[in-house]
C-alpha cells in the first residue's frame, strides 16, 4: 500500500561546485520545514564521486511537489543553483511503501 511519494534525484555538478551547490540544496531544505507535505529531503554526498549530489525527498504525494515548484522562494533557489548544475543524471520517482521514519 502507498503511503507517499519518493523521489531520487543525482546532480553532477560542474568541477568544483559541488560544495556550493550543496549548501544551495540544504538552503532549500530549510525553507522546505515550512511544507508539512514534504516529510523528508536528504542531500548527500559521496567523497569517492566529487562532482555528485543526489537529493532524496519524499512526499505526501506528488501533487503537493509538483505545487512546490510553483512558489517563488523554490524557483529562486533553483535558478541560483542552475549554473552550478552540468547534468541531472538520473531522477527517479517512487510509491512510497513504508520504512523507518516514516
Amino acid at each position: 500500500m502507498k503511503i507517499a511519494f519518493g523521489l531520487i534525484t543525482k546532480f553532477k555538478a560542474h568541477p568544483g561546485n559541488r560544495k556550493a551547490l550543496v549548501n544551495i540544496l540544504l538552503e532549500a531544505a530549510v525553507g522546505l520545514e515550512r511544507y508539512n507535505a514534504c516529510i523528508q529531503y536528504v542531500v548527500s554526498v559521496n567523497e569517492d564521486d566529487p562532482e555528485t549530489v543526489i537529493v532524496t525527498e519524499v512526499w505526501t504525494d506528488s501533487g503537493h511537489h509538483k505545487a512546490s515548484l510553483d512558489n517563488e522562494e523554490v524557483k529562486a533557489i533553483i535558478e541560483r543553483a542552475k549554473p552550478l548544475i552540468a547534468s541531472v543524471e538520473k531522477s527517479i520517482n517512487m510509491d512510497v511503501i513504508g520504512g523507518k521514519g516514516l
